[in-house]
């Protein structure tokens, strides 16, 4: 009788609930969401699953990605001189060093993993993903890794007009892209990159690696860090090509497809949906 009382007793979660510390670790643990459908399923269903998906906290498990350590290895938290500060960067800031602005990496750890997780969703939905970088030094690194992940890239210099006149310059059936992913939001050290405007005008969302000089207002998803670094370039390029290949696989099992092929470099599309680069 003991016993069946004790059991019946509710547990001291339910009655003053976990510490915050402990909800995201429970977040992280949430069971997997089952997709594989059958070939003839409704769209209905589909859909459902989809959008249960939509709502997982981390369904594509982006936060095993990286660690702080990673970051700091990369010298993500290294940014410029203090006087060149954006006013509008100084939350994500941790202090200075021999006059060196130094980035809080727990705060750019949080930040970068919602991109990824948002980055995964696009590419799950299948959509058209354009990596942008004006750095000559980390040009071909970019290319590489946007081919490897089936997408498209930008490293040279940036027409306007490109997105907000595309209609006049191409022709109407052209698609713009579902996101723009930005290595570096600046063409130089005072000018922002013309296609982050652009961008936000046709309502593009967008990810970018905003440094300690840079104006992260018109980024959908900012991320706070080093932009110039070979090493912290090349892990943002790795992380982002590996959540877009996560939400391309979660996609193909959903439809019932087989495993996707990552020799093929460059994805088929119809010729409809193909954009045509400058």
């Amino acid at each position: 009788m003991l016993r069946k009382t004790l059991c019946n007793l509710p547990r001291f979660s339910q009655l003053c609930g976990l510490p915050r510390r402990l909800q995201s670790t429970q977040a992280e643990a949430a069971p997997a969401i089952t997709t594989t459908v059958s070939a003839d399923a409704e769209p209905e269903d589909i859909a459902v699953i989809e959008q249960r998906i939509l709502k997982h906290p981390d369904y594509f498990q982006v936060h095993n990605l990286f660690t702080v350590r990673d970051l700091f290895n990369a010298r993500v938290h290294y940014g410029h001189k203090e006087g060149s500060l954006d006013d509008r960067m100084r939350p994500y800031l941790y202090g200075n060093r021999l006059g060196h602005l130094i980035f809080d990496l727990d705060k750019t750890a949080v930040h970068l993993r919602d991109a990824l997780n948002f980055v995964a969703h696009i590419a799950f939905r299948d959509g058209i993903i354009l990596f942008f970088n004006r750095n000559a030094l980390n040009a071909h690194l970019v290319e590489q890794k946007a081919l490897e992940a089936g997408e498209f890239s930008h490293t040279r210099f940036w027409r306007g007009g490109i997105f907000t006149n595309a209609n006049v310059q191409f022709d109407a059936v052209t698609r713009l892209p579902d996101l723009c992913i930005f290595l570096n939001t600046q063409n130089n050290v005072m000018s922002q990159h013309t296609a982050v405007r652009d961008a936000a005008k046709m309502a593009i969302p967008t990810v970018g690696i905003v440094d300690s000089n840079c104006n992260p207002n018109l980024i959908t998803y900012p991320v706070p860090g080093n932009d110039d670094s070979p090493a912290a370039v090349e892990l943002y390029c790795n992380l982002f090509k590996e959540a877009i290949l996560r939400g391309k696989r979660k996609r193909r099992e959903l439809l019932g497809l087989p495993p996707l092929d990552e020799t093929q470099p460059r994805r088929s599309r119809n010729k409809n949906t193909t954009t045509k680069s400058n």
